[in-house]
């Protein structure tokens, strides 16, 4: 029988571990954060599903929540001596790029603007008003990242990941983030003006009351997404809108092209001044949304 004031002590400590709130916590988990309080005191237990979630959020091993699993303290020291092991075995090589590490963070009010060579070394960290105008981020992964008030602009964030992180009140104006994927994400309240998203893909996140002019949605693709509070406008081409969510979304002065809607919320979606192909329009049609506002494009 699991023991839940353990699984609850095991629960607090890996979230102050990773600088979370029980707020920042319940939002990654779609939940209220008296839920994560039931759990943190041993009231309750998250289900099989969200463990899941839950050990993926806090950087942890699914079993760490068991009575016998040792600390993850423990398992990140493994892995540093691993690591330094791995380094001390193979010959340096003279044209080896430098490379950062500032997992687990605490970053208030930095300036790394121009950084250059991050790689995949800015996980579980804390960021709050910093500065990376015009830097080379690419392939980066930031994983259970608190990204408040900072500015990206300019900066090259292609073949990205953000995985579980919470992203709001954030410049990303003109910043290419090609080949990147938001999953599990909450981003809310910020401004991609210019920003380049072909071959972007947003999965089971939510997207609100951000700024899209000017943008480049090219095969972009919006998965199990809760969208809302958006205006798009511009030319979207072989995008994908597959089972998300929709509240005051708006395009506008848009040309729709090969691009694929299903969601029963459709009817909440407004179009104003767009043009769209044939199929897509049969699309939109099929699923009830209101095209008054489309005009069919002619071959």
């Amino acid at each position: 029988m699991l023991n839940t004031k353990i699984i609850g002590n095991k629960i607090v400590k890996a979230r102050k571990e990773t600088n979370m709130s029980q707020a920042q916590l319940a939002e990654l988990l779609f939940i209220s954060p008296q839920a994560i309080g039931k759990w943190e005191r041993g009231e309750s237990i998250p289900d099989l599903i969200t463990f899941n979630r839950l050990a993926e959020i806090l950087n942890v091993d699914l079993n760490y929540f068991s009575e016998n699993f040792q600390s993850t303290t423990n398992k990140l020291i493994s892995n540093e001596v691993l690591e330094k092991q791995t380094s001390e075995s193979t010959p340096e090589k003279t044209d080896k790029k430098p490379k950062w590490n500032m997992s687990l963070g605490n970053w208030i009010d930095a300036d790394f603007s121009g950084l250059k060579n991050l790689h995949e070394k800015f996980s579980s960290s804390n960021m709050q008003r910093c500065k990376f105008i015009g830097s080379d981020l690419s392939g980066l992964i930031l994983k259970n990242n608190q990204v408040d008030s900072c500015d990206f602009s300019r900066s090259d964030i292609s073949n990205s990941y953000f995985h579980y992180s919470h992203i709001v009140n954030t410049l990303f104006k003109d910043c290419s983030l090609n080949e990147t994927e938001f999953s599990g994400s909450h981003i809310k309240g910020c401004d991609f003006s210019g920003a380049d998203f072909t071959g972007t893909v947003i999965k089971s996140s939510s997207f609100q009351k951000s700024i899209l002019t000017n943008v480049v949605l090219n095969r972009t693709s919006f998965n199990a997404t809760d969208i809302s509070d958006m205006i798009f406008e511009g030319t979207i081409e072989d995008c994908y809108f597959e089972n998300s969510t929709f509240s005051k979304v708006t395009f506008q002065n848009s040309k729709l092209i090969h691009t694929f809607f299903k969601s029963r919320s459709l009817k909440h979606i407004k179009f104003i001044d767009c043009q769209a192909d044939r199929i897509t329009y049969e699309f939109l049609k099929n699923g009830k949304a209101d095209v008054s506002g489309i005009i069919l494009l002619t071959s």
